[in-house]
């Protein structure tokens, strides 16, 4: 019996110079997907992730780029090795990635919506006002963590695993962010609290001020949003898979950029519906996260870990 996957595609962070260009390379789909990028975008979604431009670190090219590299590999290893997942999630960008990976958006409207969602997350809170961290303990107490927070500019950005939560908010509230951690978790000695390297707050309040103008721009380029695929794609904001309604759709996305990602449950809710779960993207952030909920997850970085993947998995079921 043919297994049921499910594809997971990794949000900011992910991105790295050359990332996909031996897809570009081997694969003629795969460089038709930054084609028709650029083409969407008016500039070369390849050359700049390609090269050694510094302009993929910033939010507003990050995402596109990300986007493109991600749906370029499915789109390879569709041709390639037949993959054909049936359900998919992504973490932060990545759920935007996941719905042009279910059909649900066109991936010309998506490197658009993404590129406009990076500038008005840079543009909302002033560069070196806002700041992120991972707290990363053994089964992290969320309640316990929120007293902890209590009072402060910052928010629960991630959810990321039983043991790492990333918040998000006031760059000069870290540091007593910090303390009041390291007091909460003292029985805990590998607690950690990592300053992230972040441009601004993503997924806490201070996202609030554009969450107005990125609803007309889902208005504006989501008009070709097919809901009954949208329901194949979990939702960062609710935890749960998307619903049919176009209204609620783009609620959930607007409130995504101010809310918390409740990626573990995602991760739940793949994990009901699949065989197995293959991250694809130019890094494996998601992997360890899936494994602390004994979820098996394959990742496939570039051409050949796809091979050996694919290899074993055929291997298996032989």
């Amino acid at each position: 019996m043919e297994k049921i996957a499910a594809a997971a595609f990794p949000g900011q962070g992910a991105q790295r110079p050359g990332m996909g260009k031996d897809f570009y390379d081997e694969i003629a789909v795969s460089r038709q997907t930054y084609e028709e990028a650029s083409d969407s975008l008016g500039w070369d979604v390849a050359a700049l992730c390609f090269g050694e431009d510094e302009r993929l670190n910033l939010t507003e090219f990050t995402q596109p780029c990300l986007l493109t590299t991600e749906i370029a590999a499915l789109r390879g290893l569709r041709f390639r090795h037949g993959f054909a997942p049936t359900v998919f999630g992504g973490h932060s960008l990545g759920e935007f990635t996941a719905l042009t990976a279910a059909g649900a958006l066109l991936l010309a409207d998506a490197v658009r919506i993404v590129h406009i969602r990076g500038q008005l997350m840079q543009q909302a809170v002033p560069i070196g006002m806002g700041g992120m961290a991972a707290v990363i303990s053994n089964n992290i107490n969320l309640a316990n963590m929120c007293q902890g927070l209590t009072g402060l500019p910052l928010d629960l950005a991630n959810i990321n695993s039983a043991h790492q939560v990333v918040i998000s908010g006031q760059l000069s509230a870290l540091p007593e962010a910090e303390t009041r951690l390291r007091r909460a978790f003292s029985h805990d000695p590998g607690f950690r609290f990592v300053p992230l390297n972040v441009s601004a707050p993503f997924h806490s309040r201070f996202m609030q001020p554009v969450g107005e103008r990125f609803t007309d721009t889902l208005s504006e380029h989501g008009n070709n949003l097919l809901t009954v695929l949208a329901v194949n794609v979990t939702s960062n904001f609710t935890g749960q898979f998307h619903t049919a309604s176009p209204e609620i759709i783009m609620f959930n996305l607007v409130s995504q950029l101010s809310n918390t990602v409740r990626w573990v449950d995602n991760m739940k809710c793949l994990a009901a519906k699949t065989d197995m779960i293959y991250e694809i993207g130019p890094s494996r952030p998601l992997r360890d996260f899936f494994k602390t909920l004994d979820i098996s997850c394959a990742s496939i970085t570039n051409l050949t870990t796809a091979e050996r993947t694919f290899r074993e998995s055929n291997a298996s079921t032989a």
